[in-house]
């Protein structure tokens, strides 16, 4: 069943209300593909920008079975019990090639979190999105910072690229690890480690306590070997267990402590205003490649030029050059 579209009044006063229902029909809203709903989509969002851009915003990546999950509802239990926060948690989930809808569910994941009244937790299929990463998952954050959501945590996937779409959308980037990866520190790529605002080594707990601490050791001499982050603050490593609860509070002290830091610094608005700067150019990339791919001249003509590279007929090179200005004298 469809459900009616409300007026923009609506959906503004309830985003701005926090009613997570008016909220969560603003964010279908705006992953609408329907010509009407991206227009209405378009004027929600120019209402609510004002009112956004009062948080901090959180990704969290890690290797394959680090417990990204785990981790994020102890944390997150954390943020709203402890330490009073309101939090939204955009978890990125994979999407079925053959379904095309989400693999994972955020509430099967995060179930004590999931019925906290001071957090929302939203999954968004990543669809055919570069990277894993969802489309619409920038507007997403803005619409949760406009209901007065103070921590946004993005979850990436981990797939290889969403962790760098990701780190430009959030002011801290977290890389959960696990002990026992040895002297190489096999299973992270360096690109990675660069990106890190903070190492956390997490299942520290139990017989993998001392694994744990030596791995952090191992991380810490070889973050030595890396230049200095733009940020002027060093990337630290700690441990922590999101099992028995144990170092999630010293994770929470040092993003605050980055934050104060970064903000006196001038670094943390600089890098937001950069980061809005590389938005506008992947909407516009975006924008041409969809307005591309959906003219007609261009649908009549691509599978012929496709045959015809693939059959070497002609190179990628040419066929690219013909299909762009068959483009440009249809418009």
């Amino acid at each position: 069943m469809i459900q009616k579209r409300l007026h923009i009044e609506e959906y503004v006063k309830g985003v701005l209300a926090c009613d997570k229902v008016v909220l969560g029909r603003a964010i279908s809203l705006i992953e609408s593909n329907a010509e009407e709903d991206l227009k209405l989509a378009d004027t929600v969002m120019n209402e609510l920008i004002p009112h956004t851009g009062n948080s901090i915003r959180i990704g969290i990546t890690g290797v394959p079975g680090a417990g990204k999950s785990t981790f994020i509802e102890t944390f997150g239990n954390f943020l709203t019990e402890k330490a009073g926060k309101k939090l939204a948690v955009l978890a990125i989930d994979p999407t079925s090639k053959k379904s095309k809808g989400s693999i994972l569910g955020d509430k099967t994941r995060m179930e004590k979190l999931a019925s906290s009244k001071n957090a929302f937790i939203r999954p968004s299929p990543t669809g055919k999105t570069l990277g894993g990463v969802a489309a619409n998952t920038r507007e997403v954050m803005l619409l949760c910072e406009a209901s007065g959501y103070e921590v946004i945590i993005i979850e990436t996937v981990g797939v290889g690229q969403s962790e760098s779409t990701v780190k430009e959308m959030v002011d801290f980037f977290l890389l959960l690890v696990l002990a026992g990866m040895g002297d190489e520190l096999q299973g992270i790529k360096k690109g990675i480690i660069e990106m890190a605002d903070l190492i956390a080594v997490n299942k520290a707990d139990g017989d993998n306590k001392i694994k744990a601490e030596k791995a952090r050791n191992q991380l810490g001499m070889a973050l030595h070997l890396f230049p200095l982050p733009e940020s002027g603050m060093p990337v630290k490593t700690l441990t922590c267990s999101a099992l028995n609860n144990t170092g999630i509070e010293k994770i929470w002290e040092e993003i605050t402590s980055y934050e104060k830091h970064t903000k006196d610094s001038g670094f943390f608005h600089k890098n937001r205003k950069e980061q809005h700067v590389r938005w506008l150019h992947q909407y516009i990339k975006n924008k041409l490649e969809s307005d591309f791919f959906q003219n007609q001249q261009i649908q009549s003509e691509l599978s012929r030029i496709e045959k015809n590279v693939s059959e070497g007929i002609i190179s990628p090179l040419q066929g690219s050059v013909i299909l762009l200005n068959l483009y440009r004298q249809s418009g």
